[in-house]
C-alpha cells in the first residue's frame, strides 16, 4: 500500500508539472526554481524511495550492508574495505559469523595493515548509515556500502560517455578504487583525462577547457533551460535522469540541492532589501520617519528597537554595531546586562541627567541581527557566550565538551542525596569474598591496639586532627575514583551542531578503540604541563578570559575593559597606575623602602613559580589518581612492585603475587580502591 501510494503521488505530481520527453537522453529533468523544480525533485525522491524500498531493492545488497554495519561496530579499528572483501569472498550462509570468527582468530592476516586511523580520513561524505547524536552505532558512509548492479551500470555508462578519450578498463579501475562511487571517481578521471593526448588534441581543435571541479556549470548530466521571457532571470538547471534512481538522488544532493539553496537565499535577501527600500521610501513620503536616540538618523518604524524602561528608540544599525563590538571588541562588560541577557539602552542621556536603566529585549536583538548577512552566526555566538557566563557563575561542577560550549552537571559532584553510597547486596560467592572476610576478622585483634592509640592521640595531640583529615580525604578520593571508573570516560555531546564524543580524561575526541595516554608518565607530564601553564596565567574575573603577559608593564587590560595587576591580581580600574610604586629608587633591583605597593615592571621569578607549581601538581596527581607507582631511584623512574630499582634482583618480592596472577604488589591506594569497589555500590 505504501508503494502504491508513493506511485500515485508521483503520478499526480507528474500530471501537475509535465516534462518534455523529446529525446531518450534528455527524458526527465529536475528544476532548481519554482513549481517545476518542486515537482521534479519530489518525483526523483519518490523514485529513489521506490528503489530503496524493501520490495524493489536487492535483498542480497541489503543483507550485506547490514553485515557491514555490524562488523564496523564490532571492529571499529579496521577499515571498511576489509569487511567488503571478506563478505564478498566467503560463500557460506552465515557470513557475519564466519567473518567475525576469522577476524578474531587471524586479525592481522586479513587486515594487512589497513587499520582505521582517526583523523586521517578528511573526506566529508554526503550521508552515513547509523549516525546521529543519539545513535551509538558505527558510522558507515554511503560511499563505503555495497552498490547495486543498476548503480554500477549507470555510473559506468555515464562516465564512459563523458570520458571518451579514456579506455573502458581505466574507467572500471578507477570506479573499483572508489567502490563504484560516481561522485568520488569523477575527479580522478578528470585528472587522468586532462593528461591524455586525446584530450589535448580535442581541446586544441574544439577549443574547450577541462572542467576542474564537480559543479553544475560544467557537468554533462546538467542542462539549463530558459525560465521565461525575462532576460534578467537565471536559467533553470535540470538533471538528466539515468537508469539508477540512487545515482539520480546522489547527483541531486551534491549538485542541484546546494544550487537551489543558494539561489533561494539570494532571492530572499534581495526581496527583503527591496521591501526595506520601498517601506522606507513610503515612510519618508508620508513623513512617518523616526529618529534613533543613539545616532540621531531618521529611519522607518520597522527598523527601530525600544528599551523596556524609558521607551527610547534605537535603530537596528546601532544594535548590530554594539553587539559586534561587545562580542569581538571590548564592550562586553559595558553594554551587556548579564542578569537579563540583554543589551543596555544606548540612549546617551535622559531628562534626569543620568543613563537609562532599561535594556533592549532579546527578541528585538535577534530581529536586528538577522536582517544582516551573517547575523545568524553572530546571534549564535551571543547566546553561547551568555550561556557560558551563566554556567560559570552558577558554581556547579560541570563536564564540558572540548569542541563546543555544551556542558552537563558532573555526576560525581551531585548533592549528597544523589550520590549516597550503600553496601552491595551481592548474591554470588567468590574466593575473594572469603579471603576478605577472613582477613577482616583476623585483623580485628591486630588493629585494636592501633585504634586505642589513635583515640588517645586524638584526645591529646592536636596533630591527630590533621591525621584524621588526611585519612578522610583519602577515603573521599577513593570514592570519587571508584565512581569515575564506574561511570566511564566517554562523554557524548548532545549539541546538534557538534554531536562529537570526547574523553573526560584527556579531552581528546573519542575513537573506538580509545587510548587515553600511552603511559602513566605521559599522563603525569600532561598534568604537570597544565599546572605550569596555569601558574603564569591570569584570568579575568569578569569575563573568565585567560591570558599570559609576554612583555610590558604589570597593568593588564582585558578585552572586556577590566584592568588588573599582574602581581597581586587586584582590580585597578579606578586607581590605574597609582596602584604601583611611584618613588625613586637609587638601587635598581631592590624593593622600595617607603611603600609596599607593587612594582610597575618587576614581578616574581617565573621560573621559581613554574618549578614550584610542577612539584605540587605532581604530588596532587599521584595522590588523586592513586598512582603511587612512580619513584625516582638513582635518577630513573621505576615501578613499585617490580624488581627494578628496589628489593632483590631475583624477584623474590613478587613471587607470591605472581602466584595469584598479579604481576606486582598493589599499592595501598590501589588496595583501598579495590576494597571500596567491592563493598559499596
Amino acid at each position: 500500500m505504501v508503494l502504491s501510494a508513493l506511485r500515485s503521488s508521483s503520478n499526480a505530481r507528474r500530471r501537475l508539472a509535465p516534462v518534455n520527453r523529446s529525446s531518450q537522453s534528455d527524458t526527465e529533468g529536475m528544476s532548481a526554481n519554482g513549481a517545476v523544480h518542486e515537482s521534479l525533485s519530489t518525483t526523483n525522491k519518490v523514485r529513489a524511495a521506490e528503489a530503496m524500498h524493501p520490495e524493489a531493492e536487492d535483498t542480497n545488497i541489503r543483507t550485506l550492508n547490514d553485515f557491514l554495519t555490524s562488523l564496523a561496530a564490532i571492529f571499529p579499528d579496521i577499515q571498511l574495505e576489509v569487511f567488503r572483501e571478506m563478505l564478498t569472498s566467503f560463500d557460506e550462509e552465515s557470513k557475519l559469523h564466519v567473518v567475525t570468527e576469522a577476524l578474531l582468530k587471524h586479525k592481522t592476516k586479513w587486515v594487512q595493515g589497513r587499520w582505521r586511523v582517526p583523523g586521517r580520513e578528511e573526506r566529508r561524505f554526503r550521508g552515513v548509515i547509523g549516525g546521529g547524536c543519539d545513535d551509538d552505532r558505527a558510522v558507515v558512509p554511503v560511499e563505503e556500502t555495497f552498490r547495486s548492479e543498476s548503480y554500477k551500470r549507470a555510473s559506468r555508462t555515464a562516465l564512459s560517455q563523458e570520458f571518451r578519450g579514456l579506455s573502458r578498463s581505466t574507467i572500471n579501475a578507477v570506479l573499483a578504487e572508489h567502490n563504484y562511487s560516481y561522485t568520488l571517481a569523477r575527479p580522478t578521471l578528470l585528472t587522468l583525462s586532462s593528461k591524455s593526448w586525446r584530450f589535448s588534441l580535442s581541446s586544441f581543435f574544439l577549443r574547450r577547457k577541462a572542467p576542474l571541479s564537480l559543479t553544475p556549470n560544467n557537468h554533462p548530466l546538467i542542462s539549463y533551460h530558459p525560465s521565461g521571457s525575462h532576460d534578467d532571470v537565471l536559467p533553470i538547471p535540470a538533471l538528466r535522469f539515468t537508469e539508477s534512481p540512487e545515482l539520480d538522488q546522489e547527483l541531486f544532493d551534491t549538485l542541484l540541492a546546494p544550487l537551489q539553496s543558494k539561489r533561494k537565499e539570494e532571492q530572499e535577501a534581495g526581496d527583503h532589501e527591496l521591501a526595506m527600500q520601498l517601506n522606507e521610501a513610503e515612510a519618508e513620503e508620508r513623513h512617518a520617519l523616526h529618529d534613533c536616540e543613539c545616532c540621531f538618523v531618521s529611519t522607518s518604524f520597522e527598523q527601530l528597537s525600544m528599551c523596556d524602561d524609558g521607551g527610547h528608540f534605537i535603530c537596528h544599525r546601532c544594535v548590530r554595531y554594539t553587539i559586534n563590538e561587545s562580542l569581538f571588541g571590548q564592550g562586553w562588560g559595558r553594554n551587556i546586562r548579564h542578569d537579563r541577557g540583554s543589551l543596555r539602552c544606548l540612549a546617551p542621556m535622559v531628562d534626569e541627567g543620568g543613563d537609562c536603566n532599561g535594556s533592549i529585549p532579546q527578541d528585538m536583538i535577534r530581529r536586528a541581527l538577522l536582517e544582516e548577512k551573517g547575523g545568524g552566526e553572530v546571534w549564535r555566538r551571543l547566546e553561547e557566550r551568555l550561556a557560558g557566563e551563566g554556567l560559570s557563575k552558577s558554581g556547579i561542577v560541570l563536564v564540558r565538551c572540548p569542541f563546543c560550549i555544551y556542558a552537563e552537571v558532573d555526576e560525581i559532584y551531585l548533592p549528597t542525596t544523589g550520590r549516597s553510597w550503600t553496601f552491595k547486596r551481592s548474591t554470588h560467592f567468590s574466593i575473594w569474598s572469603l579471603l576478605l572476610l577472613v582477613l577482616g576478622i583476623g585483623m580485628i585483634s591486630l588493629l585494636t591496639p592501633f585504634i586505642i592509640l589513635y583515640s588517645i592521640l586524638t584526645l591529646v595531640v592536636r596533630s591527630a586532627q590533621s591525621a584524621h583529615k588526611i585519612f578522610s580525604d583519602q577515603i573521599t578520593f577513593s570514592l570519587s575514583r571508584t565512581r569515575r571508573k564506574r561511570r566511564g570516560l566517554r562523554f557524548n555531546c548532545l549539541n546538534p551542531l557538534c554531536c562529537r564524543s570526547s574523553c573526560l580524561s584527556c579531552s581528546k575526541e573519542w575513537h573506538d578503540i580509545h587510548i587515553c595516554f600511552e603511559s602513566e608518565r605521559t599522563a603525569l607530564r600532561s598534568a604537570v604541563e597544565r599546572a605550569m601553564a596555569e601558574a603564569v596565567k591570569r584570568t579575568c574575573p569578569r569575563c573568565n578570559l585567560s591570558f599570559i603577559k609576554a612583555s610590558g608593564c604589570n597593568k593588564l587590560t582585558c578585552v572586556c575593559g577590566y584592568a588588573m595587576c599582574y602581581v597581586c591580581r587586584a582590580d585597578i580600574g579606578k586607581s590605574s597606575y597609582r596602584h604601583f610604586c611611584e618613588h625613586f629608587r637609587p638601587d635598581l633591583g631592590k624593593g622600595c623602602t617607603e611603600c609596599e605597593k607593587c612594582d610597575l615592571y618587576k614581578c616574581e621569578d617565573e621560573e621559581v613559580v613554574i618549578r614550584r607549581a610542577a612539584e605540587n601538581a605532581e604530588k596532587e596527581w599521584i595522590q588523586k589518581e592513586g598512582m603511587e607507582t612512580l619513584w625516582r631511584w638513582e635518577g630513573k623512574e621505576t615501578v613499585v612492585g617490580y624488581t627494578e630499582g628496589r628489593g632483590s634482583d631475583d624477584g623474590s618480592q613478587t613471587w607470591a603475587w605472581r602466584f595469584f596472577g598479579i604481576p606486582r604488589a598493589p599499592t595501598w591506594l590501589e588496595a583501598l580502591d579495590w576494597v571500596i569497589d567491592q563493598l559499596f555500590e
